[in-house]
């Protein structure tokens, strides 16, 4: 945990350091917590219950009253252990328990036009997809030749609520697909090795960003010029 937190709060300083030079007409650092989730070889469907602690740190651009380009870094827990299915998975009994850090570019769309001052519209759903890397350490399986750095689409979707011109809140649930299948340490395997340390190879393996955030807004104000010069 202290890991965690040292990485989080290393990086909204940075944000926050950043956001003090933006020079675009409305920029935006903020923070949030939630947790980080898992599907796989071991868990074939979300599940509260494997749900592990992550924060994230974020810088927004806003291109117009419903686009906007996002930045994040986002760090947590990521774990589970085995959910059997049948047999063979009972007798696998697996688990794992990861440090993941990721770095993404998404963009966002908000579907109403929730920025513009004569409409009282203080919500808005949004959608979002782009590109991420990420990165994890822990329980690696170092048997298996593989990069602990993989690439992922995050999409998903969430709602923000304003608070004031400058602050707002948003809750939001995105997933990240990933073309990797060691993250749970199980993938494919010979089939007559009957240890049953063996998973599905076609079936890649994904995760999961749960989490609450808040947003602090920053406008520049152009500065008046001197039509005589």
């Amino acid at each position: 945990m202290s890991k965690l937190l040292r990485t989080f709060f290393t990086a909204l300083s940075i944000a926050l350091l950043f956001a003090e030079n933006v020079t675009a007409q409305s920029s935006e650092v903020g923070f949030g917590l939630g947790t980080f989730n898992y599907t796989g070889d071991l868990v074939q469907f979300y599940n509260f219950k494997y749900s592990k602690p992550a924060a994230t740190v974020f810088y927004r651009s806003n291109l117009s009253n419903v686009v906007s380009l996002r930045a994040a870094i986002t760090a947590g827990l990521i774990g589970a252990s085995e959910v059997p299915t049948d047999a063979f998975a009972t007798q696998r009994n697996a688990s794992f328990k990861h440090f993941l850090f990721e770095a993404s570019t998404v963009a966002e769309y908000h579907f109403l036009n929730w920025r513009d001052s004569k409409r009282f519209v203080r919500f808005t759903p949004y959608l979002f997809g782009g590109v991420a890397l990420f990165g994890f350490s822990g329980d690696v399986d170092r048997s298996q030749a593989y990069s602990t750095v993989q690439m992922a689409i995050p999409f998903g979707g969430g709602v923000k609520y304003v608070l004031n011109p400058k602050w707002y809140l948003s809750l939001e649930f995105g997933m990240r697909k990933t073309f990797f299948d060691y993250l749970d340490n199980v993938s494919g395997g010979d089939f007559r090795n009957k240890n049953y340390q063996y998973g599905n190879d076609s079936n890649n393996d994904h995760y999961y960003f749960l989490g609450f955030s808040i947003t602090r807004t920053f406008y520049t104000i152009p500065c008046p010029t001197n039509p005589y010069r």
